[in-house]
């Protein structure tokens, strides 16, 4: 089977930096799927389908089974041929602004099969199909596990690794500021996640105390797959999929947007001086990149039977 994954490069200028669309490609690749990419340039509506042209020519030199965009507007342009049956993953952004949203659900509609990350992503969508979807996060490579080497850490500090980049407002560094700003000690030190190689990030929860996210959304977070894969000890605010993540998983505690609350989570997580058993609740809800490509395939396989079935009407 040929699929060929769209996507936005407007950021990176690669696929190299959508390491959640190259881990499933790779574990797809893994399970026998042959893999293409079409990156797309552009920014906006009408920047992704002055693509169009390009990726009609990429169908046709590739010749591929499937087109699976991710995100919404990836979606507008990938439907834009008939040839090809079409599958979207919904990671988020697309429910953030009225526009996004709106074309998204309308992408939707359109599509050959729609795979949501998490369950408030299409819950939040204007229009919904009651048929051919999925709730399918990504999963996490637990290759990554393996490297055993230590980042240089000071022994005498807590350190707490933000869940993003300081200047990312959705991350809402404001709130784990003030809450670190309850907490009277002078021991704790906030690790900005940026800058960080895909296998530092790793190292790195396998060392600190706990990891902090106090974003104000998410879509399925993977820096919280990531942190139970580590058996890393987590604080969190209580949205997305986060709760379903996490539950029953001692050493993990979700919040409020209170800093109090923060604060006092923060506390029973450095109180906690253990490592939790998140690998255990990773493996229990199948969010490996191996046991997410075998539904990917599976969800492949039945898109592929209805559009025959329909070509031949």
């Amino acid at each position: 089977m040929r699929v060929l994954i769209i996507h936005s490069i407007n950021n990176s200028g690669s696929i190299e930096n959508y390491n959640f669309i190259q881990d499933q490609a790779n574990a797809l690749k893994n399970k026998g799927i042959e893999i293409d990419f079409f990156g797309i340039k552009g920014k906006g509506f009408l920047g992704y389908l002055s693509n169009r042209r390009a990726y009609i020519q990429k169908i046709h030199q590739f010749k591929p089974d499937i087109v699976h965009a991710h995100y919404g507007l990836s979606g507008a342009l990938a439907i834009l041929q008939h040839k090809i049956p079409v599958v979207v993953t919904f990671h988020n952004g697309e429910t953030l602004s009225f526009l996004g949203n709106l074309i998204s659900s309308f992408v939707s509609l359109f599509s050959s099969y729609n795979i949501f990350v998490a369950d408030h992503i299409r819950n939040s969508f204007y229009v919904k199909r009651s048929e051919n979807f999925s709730i399918l996060p990504c999963g996490v490579d637990l290759h990554l596990l393996e490297d055993q080497k230590n980042i240089s850490l000071e022994n005498d500090k807590i350190h707490i690794l933000f869940g993003g980049s300081f200047s990312n407002e959705r991350k809402n560094v404001l709130l784990a500021r003030n809450a670190l700003s309850l907490i009277k000690r002078k021991d704790i030190d906030l690790i900005e996640l940026k800058g960080w190689s895909r296998q530092e990030v790793f190292m790195l929860l396998k060392q600190v105390n706990c990891l902090l996210l106090t974003s104000k959304s998410e879509g399925s977070p993977q820096i919280i797959k990531e942190a139970l894969a580590c058996n890393c000890p987590i604080v969190s605010t209580n949205i997305a999929d986060i709760e379903m993540l996490v539950d029953g998983v001692d050493g993990c505690f979700l919040t409020t947007l209170d800093p109090i609350d923060v604060a006092e989570k923060i506390e029973k997580a450095i109180a906690f001086a253990s490592r939790t058993e998140g690998i255990r609740q990773i493996e229990k809800l199948g969010l490996d990149n191996g046991s997410i490509a075998e539904k990917l395939i599976a969800i492949y396989n039945k898109v592929l039977k209805e559009w025959k079935v329909s070509q031949q009407l």
